[in-house]
């Protein structure tokens, strides 16, 4: 890929996946890996881009934020560029993006699995395998994938999306890959919107349930939501967990102190945030992911 503007590679990017489709396993047989487990790199910083597979596009204000592929790229090019970042999770799509363009080297490359949840669908809970299998994310040479595990106690899709997350623990254990889950526990409002409860109790429960899926527990993170009372809640588990950033804060100085309390908990071990770090109010991604890494 060559080093000229964006634009430049941008462009460069599109024809390359028209033209030479095979550049992408090229370009994941020779990425530098980190060469070190993803628990051994200290406090990480990671850059979350799997919204837009499961249509989640909103950011802040904006419905179709996410919407553009080319705006949203190079917001994460300017976030990986940045001095603590340490890399990213992404649906294929995107990862391979990232591949082409070169900006995977050295960095942590986590892939999103399950995206059948479709934002807003009738059978949202029922959140289908639809991304990265363990199986692939290993061949391609990424470092660990990611699922989200939303419990609904009065939606039986809910079993069968308990059972492919256990499934997925079991296979990413297999090839000595992180499984990164996160939970929630949530419910069907009389509007029809998934809506996630974010009470103490609410995240010990769903912590609880997902700590014990698959078949060892030996390779599995969490990824969870700063809540109320952090500390009772991060005792519901032993297992090593990274912060989520959820959408646009309205008070971003507040989600910074909630973020910086979380981390002196000793199962947390750093953030892995999206669109709160990519739309920033103001429009700084720089600014926004460097005020993120200073709290690590």
């Amino acid at each position: 890929m060559s080093t000229g503007t964006f634009a430049e590679r941008y462009a460069e990017l599109v024809e390359t996946r028209a033209a030479r489709p095979g550049a992408i396993a090229e370009a994941a047989a020779r990425r530098a890996r980190p060469g070190i487990p993803l628990g051994a790199a200290g406090r990480l910083m990671i850059i979350a881009a799997d919204h837009p597979a499961r249509g989640a596009l909103r950011a802040g204000a904006d419905p179709q934020a996410m919407g553009n592929r080319r705006d949203l790229l190079e917001r994460i090019c300017a976030g990986l560029a940045r001095p603590g970042v340490h890399g990213v999770l992404a649906t294929p799509d995107i990862m391979e993006d990232l591949l082409l363009l070169g900006e995977l080297e050295g960095r942590f490359a986590i892939g999103s699995m399950n995206r059948g949840g479709l934002a807003g669908a009738s059978f949202e809970i029922d959140d289908r395998f639809t991304a990265y299998t363990a199986a692939a994310i290993a061949a391609a040479g990424l470092d660990g994938g990611k699922m989200l595990l939303r419990v609904d106690l009065g939606d039986p899709a809910t079993a069968p999306t308990l059972e492919a997350c256990g499934n997925a623990v079991t296979e990413l254990a297999a090839h000595d890959l992180p499984a990164m889950v996160e939970p929630f526990l949530s419910v069907r409002r009389d509007d029809g919107k998934i809506a996630n409860v974010l009470t103490p109790e609410a995240m010990i429960k769903v912590i609880s349930i997902a700590s014990g899926l698959g078949a060892t527990s030996a390779h599995t993170w969490l990824k969870v939501p700063v809540v109320d009372r952090m500390e009772e809640v991060m005792e519901a588990s032993t297992l090593p967990a990274l912060l989520l950033g959820g959408e646009v804060p309205d008070d971003p100085e507040a989600a910074l102190a909630g973020w910086k309390a979380a981390l002196d908990l000793p199962t947390v071990r750093g953030l892995i945030v999206g669109r709160s770090v990519l739309y920033p109010p103001g429009d700084d991604v720089a600014g926004a992911i460097d005020a993120a890494v200073e709290l690590l």
